[in-house]
């Protein structure tokens, strides 16, 4: 634990955790932000970036950059698929008890866990890294892998992106007056229900690219839905539901706290990252950055 460049690794490895689980968890902290909606399904839809990523890299093999352009389609086509949600399904939930909510979720979880079983198999499914990023470099005193830092890049770019359209686009002035009134929004002319599909849309394309992302440093494997969006509501927990800058930094406490809780407690690791979930909603129900509603 002495060794610095051994705890350069671990912080890194962290920050990586953080920023796969900033990109997951910030579309489920847009969509209660905005529609008041706790969508359990968001990590399925991580699931299916993966498998349908893994699918397009095997389907495009022969074009050059065939994993850039799997993971792109894969995102879109969880896009395409979450506003179909939203507007078939979804939609009728609005307003009534969050336990409806759930339990439809919950359900899609149940149906698109089965699906990608039937389509997929419960093997195993892999992909590996892309030429360009394959490889590490001497960082520190260690090797980080290339693709680790393309990922702590992309979380940061991302997240200072959706800041400046959320705040500085006037798509994102709409959705902020959503999440504040959307009855008074309708009532000016806005078209509410066009928005909230957008929304849910823009969401669902970063679960699926983040689970695209993901592929070649993890298995693609059942069950992989249910444990991160576990992780995801830990994050958002922390950081407050609805807070954008809160998701991102709970990602990053989240990332730190497993990482080294790790190294010092090997066998509690998970335990140090529940603790802390449970006194902030004891001392801070509404989390570290968010705010009370009323």
């Amino acid at each position: 634990m002495g060794d610095a460049s051994f705890l350069l690794t671990q912080f890194f490895g962290g920050l990586t955790t953080a920023m796969f689980l900033f990109l997951i968890a910030s579309g489920l902290s847009l969509v209660f932000g905005v529609l008041r909606v706790l969508n359990f399904a968001h990590g399925s839809f991580y699931m299916l970036g993966a498998y349908l990523a893994w699918q397009g890299v095997q389907w495009l093999t022969p074009l050059l950059g065939n994993f850039w352009l799997a993971a792109l389609m894969a995102a879109l086509v969880v896009a395409v698929l979450g506003g179909l949600v939203e507007r078939l399904l979804l939609r009728h939930m609005y307003g009534k008890d969050e336990l409806y909510q759930l339990l439809l979720t919950y359900a899609l979880v149940l149906i698109l866990g089965d699906s990608a079983k039937a389509i997929w198999g419960t093997q195993q499914l892999s992909v590996s890294r892309p030429d360009l990023l394959d490889g590490g470099i001497q960082m520190f005193g260690g090797v980080l892998p290339i693709y680790n830092i393309f990922i702590m890049w992309a979380g940061v770019v991302i997240a200072v992106g959706g800041w400046l359209v959320l705040a500085r686009s006037s798509a994102g002035r709409l959705v902020r007056a959503a999440a504040l009134d959307r009855e008074m929004l309708g009532a000016l002319g806005a078209n509410v229900g066009a928005l909230y599909t957008g929304v849910f849309m823009a969401s669902s394309f970063l679960a699926g690219l983040s689970g695209a992302l993901v592929t070649p440093i993890e298995s693609i494997v059942p069950g992989m839905d249910v444990e991160v969006i576990v992780e995801a509501f830990i994050v958002v927990v922390i950081g407050g539901l609805g807070s954008f800058w809160g998701t991102f930094w709970g990602s990053l406490i989240y990332g730190q706290v497993l990482s080294f809780g790790i190294l010092i407690l090997p066998s509690f690791s998970l335990f140090s990252v529940f603790a802390l979930m449970a006194v902030i909603l004891v001392v801070r129900p509404w989390g570290l950055f968010g705010k009370p509603l009323r």
